[in-house]
Formats: structure tokens, sequence, C-alpha cells
């Protein structure tokens, strides 16, 4: 059985923070829950906290893609935080561009970065 990444919940916001090895059954599941829960929970923004992942393939690059794609078509934007210097070097270096994930150092700026990106919406 594969392991479940653990969404969490902070007003508006989904936390994911992956602790995990990324098997393909484990994203399936975590895109399948995280989608749920952005419905069910009206969430406006998600972030993805990848401080413990220390390798990184074509398929977790995928994966971090797919999952803000999948935000972004019900309505929440996706930031993706704690991004070690050898995970990003080795995203450029896999041509990964990760096109519609914004990151941000830590997980403090990455909320900053939603809740002002969530208010600006809010106001228009």
């Amino acid at each position: 059985m594969s392991e479940r990444v653990p969404v969490l919940r902070i007003g508006d916001i989904l936390l994911v923070s992956i602790q995990v090895d990324l098997e393909d059954q484990t994203v399936m599941n975590l895109q399948e829950d995280l989608a749920e829960q952005i419905v069910s929970r009206s969430a406006r923004g998600v972030v993805i906290d990848i401080t413990a992942v220390e390798i990184v393939d074509s398929f977790v690059g995928r994966m971090l893609a797919t999952i803000a794609s999948i935000s972004r078509l019900l309505d929440a934007e996706t930031v993706v935080v704690g991004m070690r210097p050898a995970v990003a070097i080795t995203l450029v270096e896999l041509g990964l561009s990760l096109g519609g994930v914004r990151t941000a150092l830590d997980l403090e700026k990455g909320l900053a970065l939603l809740r002002r990106s969530v208010s600006r919406t809010d106001r228009r």
C-alpha cells in the first residue's frame, strides 16, 4: 500500500509537506486528495513544501507542474517552497521550467505570497 501525503488547512490555504519518497501511486493519491480538498474546503491557495526532497527527477518535476495546473483549474494558486539549490539546478538541467508554478524560499514567504495574491484577487 502506498503512503498518503497529508494535506493540512491554514485558513483558505492548503499545505502539502512532502516527507516521503514519491512513488507513482503516492503522487496519484496526492493529486486526487488535493483536488478534492481544494473543492471541499474552498481553498484559494496551495503551498507545496519540498524542503525534505533531496533528489528530484523529471517525474517529480512533472508532478509539481501537474498539481499546479489542477489547482489553477480549481481556482487555487500554487507556490512551491523549500527548494534546495541542488534541486533547482537539477530541474534546470532536466529542462523543466515548471511553468505556472510560483516559488518561495521558505514556508513563511510562500504563505505571504499567496495571501497577497488572494487578497488582490478578492478585490477584483
